[in-house]
Formats: structure tokens, sequence, C-alpha cells
């Protein structure tokens, strides 16, 4: 029997078997990079076969969600999990970090480079595009249900969402604006003469840690608020800093580069 819709969370249910949103939307993100990626690698000299990226795609949904359930057990839940380590495996009951997914995603690609003997950061140009958008559909899945909400507001355009008082920032939105706009510069900035190996995914590094820290200052913080003296930030804005750094590192190695 196949139930359409039967809970917030979850957009179908199929003979007890439930796919919820957030899972949908990330399938949908690796179904319009498979269609993507054959059609832009042109930007970087790339000439991979539809085989070849299937591999990669399907290392790419490996690395999610390995990289984002571990993620969300050593950055935000440790405690939980030590206590109870069964927990980890369990990915339908939620619990992914984007940071973790990130770094999952980015060990897949350097194993498929080397596998291949692709330029990497040929590679991960191409690939960072394709990433932003999946990043924007997988805070779609969020929005839907009605979690990862912001701060409470009084602007014209908060939203009320079911587990939260009052009305909230809708930083899911801020978000998907955020990863589009980076997909958007990325992709100019691939075609442009002066861009060079490795600098799009510079940019998409920066652009992402920048943007995501703004965006943590309107989001409901449960793992509360770290005091460094001089300046108090999230936990997303501590993990975020590194991605800031390492694009800065990316940038600076690939600025020669032809």
């Amino acid at each position: 029997m196949i139930d359409l819709f039967p809970t917030r969370t979850v957009a179908i249910s199929l003979a007890g078997f439930n796919i919820h949103w957030y899972g949908l939307m990330y399938m949908l993100a690796f179904l319009l990079a498979f269609y993507l990626l054959p059609r832009i690698q042109k930007w970087r000299g790339l000439n991979l076969s539809r085989d070849d990226w299937s591999s990669l795609l399907a290392l790419g949904v490996i690395g999610v969600i390995a990289g984002g359930m571990l993620g969300f057990v050593l950055f935000y839940e440790p405690a939980f999990y030590l206590a109870n380590p069964v927990e980890i495996i369990k990915v339908w009951n939620g619990g992914m970090s984007s940071h973790g997914g990130l770094i999952g995603v980015g060990i897949a690609i350097v194993f498929f480079s080397w596998k291949k003997g692709i330029n990497i950061f040929s590679l991960l140009d191409v690939v960072v595009i394709p990433g932003a958008i999946g990043l924007a559909m997988g805070r779609m899945g969020n929005l839907i249900n009605g979690e990862l909400y912001g701060i409470e507001s009084v602007v014209p355009w908060a939203m009320q969402f079911a587990e939260a008082d009052g009305l909230r920032h809708p930083t899911q939105i801020y978000a998907i604006m955020k990863n589009l706009i980076i997909a958007g510069v990325c992709t100019m900035y691939i075609q442009s003469a002066t861009s060079k190996k490795g600098q799009v995914f510079a940019l998409f590094l920066g652009l992402y840690g920048l943007l995501r820290y703004i965006v943590e200052y309107y989001r409901e913080q449960p793992y509360g608020i770290y005091d460094f003296g001089f300046v108090m930030m999230s936990r997303g804005q501590v993990l975020t800093i590194p991605i800031i750094c390492l694009g800065a590192i990316v940038w600076c190695v690939t600025k020669r580069g032809r």
C-alpha cells in the first residue's frame, strides 16, 4: 500500500517503508548532479563518461551519509552516541551534519581523482556547482520538516513552526538562497577567462563558510554558544572557520596556476 504524505516529515510510505522528505531531496539532488556534471565538465577540460560520473556519485552518496552521520556524532552528540553506539547506524532516525557531509564527499572525490588519475582541482571545480544546488535542496527538506528554524523575530517574513513558540526567522530559506547564490557565482566564475584550476573550489569554500557564518546568527542554537572572550560563536560557526581558512589557502596555492 502506498500512502502519500502520511506525516509532515515523510513524503511516501510504501508497505511500511518510509521515504522522508530530507532523503527525497538529496536523491533528487544526486539525479540533478548526474544530469549536470557531463554537461559542465567541459569548463575544466574533463571528458568523463556517464559511467564515471555514476561511480563518483555512488561514492558521493556513501560520503554524504557516512560523513554526515559521523559528523553529527562527533560534532554535536558525542556523549549520547558513546552511551548508545547502536544508534549511529540508524540513519533513518535523522541526525546529519552538513560539515561532516562535506568532509565525506571530499574524501570520496579525492579517492576517485586518484583512482582515475584526474587533476583534483579540475574535478572539484566542476563538482561544487551541483554540490551547492544539492545543499539547497537538502535545506528545502529541512523547511518541509519544520526543523533548523531560526530565533524569534518580528520581521514581515517570519514563519510559525510546529515545534517552536512564536514567529521565527526561516533560516532554512536563508540557507537555500545562500547555496543557490554560491552555485550561481561559481557557475559564472568557472566560465571566466581569468579562472584558474582550483579557484572555483576555493570560492565555494569561502562563500559557503562566510555565508553560513552569517546565517548562524539568526538560527536557533540548541547546542549553546561558545564564549571565546573576544567573540561569541555557535558550534556551527566554530566548525565553519576551518572551511573559510581552507578556501583562503586553496586560493593562494592555485593563484599562479593555469
